[in-house]
């Protein structure tokens, strides 16, 4: 008797600034999913936050030019998620037919970037609904979404981050503030991902627009110290059946026409970066990379992957950047990359983060 299918919904779109990077994301993993071992459910959430059954075509979750793929009412049926857990599956609302269960679902796959997806709003949905999911729960995908909750428990572990100073509504930055911080100084929203809403700031002339722009995307405001050094990423993993976490081979970042830092367009639009992997580091750096990368995973309580971001100075002291609990997804890009680099190709790594979800089950 052939083994039953894994049931798995992917989820993707979303209301987030960050809802054409999900769909491009998504694509690749459908792509990647082996039809003989996963059904398949692609799930689309427009930016208006209507749930719809897609019919999964990667073609329209491609960056087409400079074009970036929407998720809207017309591209499916809608779908709810009943915050049932004796239920573990999705409803179907047609006109035709009204609701209709679409039958149990073993797991979700999340691949949802920013607010609503990536920062514990959908983990608790998923949670209450008690159906497992890949990635990160309620408070780690809250904390490290959160820049300044990710700095501070970084640095209860011992963990270096740059300087930084968080202003809240209403808040400006002190006069002692732009003394200790000096120039030049990344203003970015304290809760947001894919570069949204971040401007560089060199002189402080600058910094009310600046502000402007990030509140824009979040409220709250992070204000950082801008560190002269080398971009390195490193791409971490659950440790499979109860071990530690993993870490991978480490890539490198580089800008190097058109942009000023690796934004939103150098990152998904223009071709305007070159990349390292592995990155050529003294094996000492790259030992601490790696270790302090497994060490944020751990600070934060994380679960199933993360891609750990640091910056590396001339003179070899390494900083915490940030944590993204549900990296870009994209074959390209970085996470999948550099675990390719470590042995581990794309469809094996999708298929283990769900088999990795499946066993610690519904939480």
């Amino acid at each position: 008797m052939s083994q039953r299918k894994i049931r798995l919904a992917v989820v993707f779109g979303g209301r987030s600034t960050e809802h054409a990077v999900s769909c491009v994301s998504a694509g690749s993993v459908l792509g990647a999913l082996d039809p003989d071992e996963f059904e398949v459910l692609p799930v689309g959430i427009t930016r208006a936050g209507r749930w719809v059954l897609t019919s999964g075509d990667r073609s329209q979750l491609a960056i087409r030019g400079r074009q970036l793929p929407e998720i809207t009412n017309a591209s499916g049926s809608s779908v709810l998620l009943p915050a049932d857990p004796t239920g573990h599956g999705l409803m179907v609302l047609d006109p035709a037919d009204g609701m209709r269960a679409l039958g149990d679902v073993d797991v979700v796959f999340p691949v949802l970037h920013g607010t609503y997806g990536e920062d514990g709003t959908i983990q608790g949905l998923l949670e209450m609904a008690g159906i497992p999911y890949v990635g990160a729960g309620v408070f780690a995908s809250a904390a490290a979404m959160d820049k300044e909750f990710t700095r501070k428990l970084a640095t209860a572990a011992g963990i270096p981050t740059g300087g930084y100073a968080v202003l809240r509504p209403g808040d400006e930055l002190s006069a002692d503030d732009q003394r200790r911080l000096g120039l030049p100084v990344f203003v970015k929203p304290a809760r947001a991902g894919s570069s949204y809403g971040i401007t560089k700031v060199t002189d402080w002339a600058e910094l009310p627009a600046a502000l402007a722009t990030a509140r824009e995307v979040d409220p709250k405001v992070l204000v950082e110290a801008a560190i002269v050094g080398r971009e390195i990423e490193c791409g971490v993993l659950e440790g499979e059946y109860g071990g530690p976490p993993e870490a991978s081979r480490l890539a490198e970042i580089r800008v190097v026409s058109g942009h000023e830092f690796y934004d939103f367009e150098a990152k998904y639009l223009d071709d305007s970066c070159e990349f390292d992997i592995p990155a050529q580091l003294p094996d000492h750096v790259t030992a601490t990379i790696q270790r302090y990368a497994t060490a944020t995973f751990t600070a934060l309580d994380c679960a199933g992957l993360a891609r750990v971001d640091f910056f590396v100075t001339p003179e070899l002291d390494v900083y915490l950047n940030e944590i993204n609990t549900m990296p870009g997804f994209t074959a390209t890009s970085m996470f999948p990359r550099m675990w390719g680099e470590t042995g581990l190709p794309y469809p094996k790594l999708v298929a283990r983060l769900v088999r990795t979800a499946l066993r610690r089950g519904a939480r």
